[in-house]
């Protein structure tokens, strides 16, 4: 099945917090309160750490979140990938998942103008 993501209405926001925000309001309101419990732990541990780097990976994982979410059909792909990766045995079907949502994964790194950490998204 192909992992290209299909047009979207939403567009993809900057990288930044309030714009990935606004977005995640609109297409996927479910995943506010994730978004603003992760917020608050990254900012707090920015502080403890005396470093951005908490903030900015924060705010990429959720860019590629809502690079995601603005294709309906790879969200629920993905979904279902996940859910499979949990019940899979066998090891040939693991990696065939795994890779698998790597691609989306990648592509929606892609999307987001987020550099995949190793040359894989997350």
């Amino acid at each position: 099945m192909s992992t290209a993501p299909q047009p979207s209405a939403t567009p993809q926001p900057p990288v930044q917090p309030e714009a990935i925000r606004a977005a995640l309001a609109q297409i996927a309101p479910h995943l506010l309160a994730d978004f603003d419990r992760d917020r608050a732990a990254s900012t707090a541990r920015a502080r403890a750490e005396v470093s951005a780097t908490p903030l900015r990976t924060f705010t990429e994982a959720w860019a590629v979140e809502v690079a995601i979410a603005r294709h309906p059909e790879t969200a629920g792909r993905l979904r279902a990938l996940e859910a499979r990766a949990g019940e899979a045995v066998d090891l040939a079907e693991a990696r065939e998942i795994a890779a698998e949502i790597s691609r989306i994964r990648r592509t929606a790194a892609t999307e987001a103008g987020v550099r995949a950490v190793g040359g894989t998204a997350w």
